[in-house]
This record gives C-alpha cells, structure tokens and sequence, in this order.
C-alpha cells in the first residue's frame, strides 16, 4: 500500500507540467515546437535561456519536495526509506511523461530523475552533475549527458546495493529494481535521440529549432 501511494503522489505531482504552464503564460504550446516535448531541453532550445532554467528548476523541485516529504514520512523504517523515494521519484517521472489531461504527451523525465539522484545522495549529484557538463560541453548533446547520467544512477545504486549501503535489507533487489526501471524509462523517452545520435543528426545544445 506504501509503494502505491507513494506513485499515486510523485504522479500528481507531476502532472505539474511547467513547461507547458510556461509556453501557455507566453502564448504557445511548447509541445507544438522544437522535439515536441514539454521538458527543460525544448523549452531552451524554443524559448531561451531563461525559459529553460526557469522549466528546469520547476520539474526539478517538483521530484525533490514529494521525496524530501517521502523521507521524513518514513524515517522510521530506513531499511524501506529510500526505496519509497524511488517509488515516488518514479510516480512523478511518470506524471511528467505521460500526463493524463494533456493526452499524456508531456517530456522526457531528465530533470525530475536529476531531482531523485540529487534526493539521494549528493556524491551521486556530484557525479552525475560533472559527467552532464563535461560531456554537453564536449559534444553539446544534452541528450548524451541525460542518457550518461541515468546510466550512473543505476550502477551507483547496484554498487551501494550490494555494500549494504543506506540501510536496505529487505529491500535490497527492490531498489534496484525501481532504479533500473527508472533509467529504462529515460533510455525509452529518448530513443528518437538515440537515433540521431547513431547517425550524427542530434540536435546541439544552443540550436534553435523552429
């Protein structure tokens, strides 16, 4: 019953769409441009600067707030805690892709699983947050560092799976679980830019698409 209230909640939270609350405050909707998708990424790329960050750091707080919540509601069972983070992470995840009032067309999750990796640990955030710029800086493919970063949060949460770390016993295999889900869900949001990754097409960070 925990697990499903935990996703029932991290997906009411996302349906907090902020791009399209954003687009909508300055006449477009964004998913009408660019990739065709609400996300920080597309709200860069279509709207500026300001647009991007301001969408970012929405769908960012809005993972972090319900698993900031989630910690504190379970405090006292730590050997689950952080698995309920993770179940909420994924309801809000899950809200944001597929919200049911916009005909579940919304983005593709990155800032809101940037928001569970920094609820988590925040050597992790670290990690995650040098291996995005190095890479976006590099070759300028934000899709590339989202992709890299997701990959990170699943082999860091195996590693401290296995080292016992954060207080999981019995739900050790479960954590995994949900954070591999978690991860598959990223990989699947952005087949398309794996695609043009493949041949070379992807679009760069910086390139305004019409």
């Amino acid at each position: 019953m925990e697990r499903i209230i935990c996703l029932a909640a991290g997906y009411l939270c996302g349906l907090f769409q902020t791009g399209y609350i954003y687009g909508k405050l300055h006449g477009i909707d964004i998913r009408s441009y660019g990739s065709g998708n609400s996300g920080s990424t597309n709200a860069l790329r279509v709207m500026g600067k300001k647009a991007g960050l301001t969408v970012f750091v929405g769908d960012f707080l809005k993972t972090v707030i319900p698993c900031f919540i989630t910690r504190l509601l379970f405090k006292d069972q730590p050997e689950l805690m952080y698995v309920y983070m993770l179940y909420t992470g994924l309801g809000v995840i899950l809200g944001h892709n597929f919200p049911f009032y916009l005909g579940f067309k919304g983005g593709k999750g990155i800032a809101a699983t940037a928001g569970i990796i920094f609820s988590i640990d925040w050597r992790l955030t670290v990690i995650c947050l040098s291996c995005f710029i190095l890479l976006v800086a590099v070759t300028r493919y934000v899709s590339l560092g989202s992709l890299v970063a997701s990959v990170i949060l699943l082999v860091w949460d195996a590693v401290q799976n296995l080292r016992g770390a954060y207080g999981l016993i019995p739900g050790r295999l479960e954590f995994t679980a949900v954070t591999a889900v978690i991860t598959v869900m990223a990989f699947w949001r952005h087949r398309a830019n794996i695609g043009r990754l493949l041949k070379g097409t992807e679009n760069k960070v910086g390139a305004k698409k019409q």
